[in-house]
């Protein structure tokens, strides 16, 4: 019998909090199972292995972080949608290193998965900040690449102390993000 309490919603949470404080890549099952108190057998009533699990994680982390960015763009337009949707993210990758990464490399399984729902959730508001920009439909694509290896890479350089230089990281990054507004203003339809 499932111990009490203890349910899918549950492990999955309890396994994206661990991800976050050891990293994605050192998380097993063996030790999800440790940090919600039961053997790790237990855990197949819940999760069907660590596949099941990696995927549910990165579910968890592209739901959070489209829920980060809808709300930072909420009543912004232009460069300030931009620099918004930019913290917000940025915020999100930092403060949850592990669950995030389970959203890198991850295959698509359909158009009608949690998962693709999730990542289009997220894509939806960063879509919507690139094209107020008015750039050639065309263009659309390339720029939202762009923008999302932009902040993917900053991002994960920082979660994962990668910038080592005297500098300032958010005077970098805020430089990062003006240098992208100025690309895209750029790019605009005259």
């Amino acid at each position: 019998m499932p111990r009490a309490g203890l349910d899918p919603t549950a492990v999955v949470a309890a396994a994206a909090a661990l991800a976050d404080e050891i990293g994605f890549a050192n998380l097993t099952m063996g030790l999800v199972a440790e940090r919600v108190g039961v053997r790790t057998p237990s855990l197949y009533k819940h999760i069907a292995g660590q596949d099941d699990l990696n995927r549910r994680i990165a579910i968890l982390a592209a739901t959070e972080s489209a829920d980060v960015v809808g709300q930072a763009v909420q009543g912004v337009a232009g460069r300030d949608a931009l620099f918004a949707a930019a913290r917000a993210f940025r915020e999100y990758v930092v403060t949850h290193p592990g669950r995030y990464a389970a959203t890198v490399g991850v295959e698509n399984d359909g158009a009608d998965s949690p998962l693709t729902q999730a990542a289009n959730r997220l894509l939806a508001p960063l879509r919507a900040v690139v094209r107020a920009y008015d750039i050639d439909e065309e263009q659309e694509v390339h720029a939202l690449r762009t923008l999302r290896s932009l902040l993917h890479g900053y991002a994960t350089l920082e979660a994962g102390r990668g910038f080592q230089w005297a500098t300032d990281v958010n005077e970098s990054f805020d430089w990062a993000i003006d240098l992208m507004d100025r690309g895209l203003r750029g790019m605009a339809r005259t």
